[in-house]
C-alpha cells in the first residue's frame, strides 16, 4: 500500500505531489500553491492578449501567435516547475516583443521571419552560456547590494506597470507622467481594489490579492461597460508560425547586432526576474545554488523553443511575484500556470474577461513590499548605495530592467575605481560594466 502523504487542508492522498514538489519541506501545501498559482496567472493572463496584438502590428498572424504565446508560456512555467521546482511562470515578455514588432520589423525593415531567426540564435547563445556555467558566474559576481537593488528596482517596475494599468498615472507631453483621470470608473475600481487587498491581507486573509482581482472583475461587469465574452473557443492553427524562422535571414550582418540586443536583454531581465521573485520567495541564498542554475536553464531553453512556436523572447515574469506573496513556494505553482494557459487555448473569451485594472491592485500591492528589501543596504557605505539606488531609480523610468542593471553596473565599477575600491570588485562586475558602457557609446542600449 502506498504511503500516502495526506494533506489536512485538503484531505486526500497527496504523495505524488510531495515526491515531486517538496512540500512539506517548503512549508506549504497543494491548496496554497494552487491559489498562488491561480493568482499568478490572473495577474499575467493578458499576455494571450496584448503579445498577439503587437506581433500582428509586424505582419504575423494572430490566430497564431495566440497559440503560440499560450503553448510557450505552459511548456516554459511547466519546465521551470520539473527543473527547479520554482514558482515562477514563463511568458513572452512584455518590451521585447515591442522590440521585436516596432524596432526590429517596422523601424529597421526585416522581415518577421529573420527577426524570429535572431530571438532562436539568441536563445541558442543565451543557453550555452547557462551550460558552461557562464551565466552563474555571472549571477555569483554579482554585489549583495545589486542584487537588493534589482529585488527593489523589480518593485518599482511592478508599481509603474500596476498603476499605467489602472490608470492611476498617464503620459504627459509635460511632465512625463502625470495623475489619471480618477473620475474613470476602472480606475475608481482599481484604487478600491488596492485598498482592499492592503486590508484583507493586513488582516491575514488567505487568498487576499485573488479575492481583490475577482471583486474588481465582478464590478467591471456591473459598472464599468465590462462585456462578458462567452466562454469556449475552438484554438485556431499555429501552423502559419510554427517553424516559420529564417536563420539565414538573421545571420546577416546587419541582425548579428540586433541578436547581441536580444541577448543582452534576455541576460539581464530574466536573471534580475529569477533572483529578486526567488529572494521574495526565501529560495535565494549566498554561494552555489543549484535550483537557481537549473531556472536559469529553464528561461534559456524557453526563448529558443518560443522562436520555434512562432513568438518573440520568453523570459521569467514579474507577476510571479503575486503567487509568491500567495504562498506559493514550489514548482506546483508554476505547474498550475501552466495548465491554466493550456485551458486558456479552449477558454479564451473567459480569461479575456478579466481586465487589467482589475490585477493592477495585487500588482501594486506586491510591489510595496518589495521596497521592504531597502533596509538591507548598507547605507554607511555610498559606494555600495548609490549603484543599487541608480539600478533601482532607473529600472521604472527607463521602463526596462536590462537598462537599470546596466546604468548601475557602470556606476558601481566607476565609483569603485575613483575611491581606490577597485581591489574588491569581483572581474566579472568589470566585465559587464564594460560591455553596457561600450554598446551605450556605440548606439545606445535597446535602439
Amino acid at each position: 500500500m502506498m504511503d500516502a502523504i495526506r494533506d489536512p487542508e485538503v484531505g486526500r492522498p497527496e504523495g505524488m505531489l510531495e515526491r515531486l514538489f517538496a512540500l512539506r519541506a517548503h512549508g506549504t501545501t497543494v491548496r496554497t500553491e494552487l491559489l498562488a498559482g491561480l493568482t499568478t496567472f490572473l495577474t499575467m493572463a493578458y499576455i494571450v492578449f496584448i503579445n498577439p496584438s503587437i506581433l500582428a502590428d509586424a505582419g504575423m498572424p494572430k490566430g497564431a501567435v495566440f497559440v503560440a504565446t499560450c503553448l510557450i508560456a505552459a511548456f516554459g512555467s511547466a519546465l521551470m516547475a520539473f527543473l527547479a521546482n520554482y514558482p515562477i511562470a514563463l511568458a513572452p515578455g512584455m518590451g521585447l516583443n515591442a522590440y521585436f514588432a516596432y524596432v526590429v520589423v517596422l523601424q529597421m525593415g526585416y522581415t518577421w521571419q529573420a527577426a524570429l531567426g535572431a530571438v532562436f540564435i539568441s536563445g541558442i547563445c543565451f543557453l550555452v552560456v547557462t551550460l558552461t556555467g557562464l551565466r552563474s558566474l555571472i549571477v555569483d559576481g554579482i554585489p549583495r547590494s545589486m542584487r537588493i537593488a534589482i529585488t527593489v528596482g523589480i518593485g518599482l517596475f511592478l508599481a509603474i506597470i500596476a498603476l499605467k494599468n489602472a490608470g492611476v498615472v498617464a503620459a504627459s507631453p509635460a511632465t512625463f507622467v502625470t495623475l489619471g483621470d480618477l473620475h474613470k470608473l476602472s480606475t475608481a475600481l482599481a484604487v478600491a481594489g488596492f485598498i482592499l487587498v492592503a486590508a484583507l491581507s493586513i488582516r491575514k486573509v488567505k487568498g487576499a490579492l485573488l479575492i481583490g482581482i475577482l471583486s474588481v472583475t465582478v464590478l467591471s461587469f456591473v459598472v464599468a461597460g465590462n462585456s462578458f465574452q462567452g466562454v469556449v473557443s475552438w484554438p485556431p492553427a499555429v501552423t502559419p508560425t510554427l517553424f516559420a524562422l529564417d536563420l539565414s535571414g538573421a545571420l546577416s550582418a546587419g541582425l548579428l547586432n540586433i541578436v547581441l540586443v536580444l541577448f543582452l536583454v534576455e541576460l539581464f531581465d530574466a536573471t534580475g526576474t529569477l533572483m529578486g521573485v526567488a529572494s521574495r520567495a526565501g529560495l535565494l541564498r549566498e554561494g552555489p545554488n543549484p535550483r537557481l542554475d537549473r531556472a536559469l536553464m529553464a528561461d534559456s531553453g524557453a526563448i529558443f523553443a518560443g522562436a520555434l512556436l512562432g513568438t518573440s523572447s520568453t523570459t521569467a515574469y514579474l507577476e510571479s511575484a503575486s503567487g509568491v506573496e500567495e504562498g506559493g513556494r514550489t514548482g506546483l505553482t508554476a505547474v498550475t500556470v501552466a495548465v491554466l494557459f493550456l485551458a486558456c487555448l479552449f477558454f479564451a473569451p473567459l480569461a479575456g474577461s478579466v481586465p487589467p485594472y482589475a490585477t493592477a491592485p495585487a500588482l501594486f500591492y506586491v510591489a510595496c513590499l518589495m521596497l521592504h528589501d531597502l533596509v538591507d543596504l548598507d547605507w554607511d557605505d555610498l559606494t555600495e548605495v548609490i549603484p543599487a539606488c541608480v539600478t533601482a531609480v532607473l529600472m521604472p523610468f527607463t521602463y526596462s530592467i536590462a537598462n537599470g542593471v546596466a546604468f548601475g553596473f557602470i556606476t558601481y565599477a566607476a565609483l569603485k575605481l575613483l575611491t581606490g575600491r577597485a581591489r574588491g570588485v569581483k572581474p566579472v562586475v568589470w566585465v559587464i560594466a564594460a560591455v553596457f558602457l561600450f554598446k551605450f557609446v556605440e548606439s545606445g542600449f535597446g535602439h
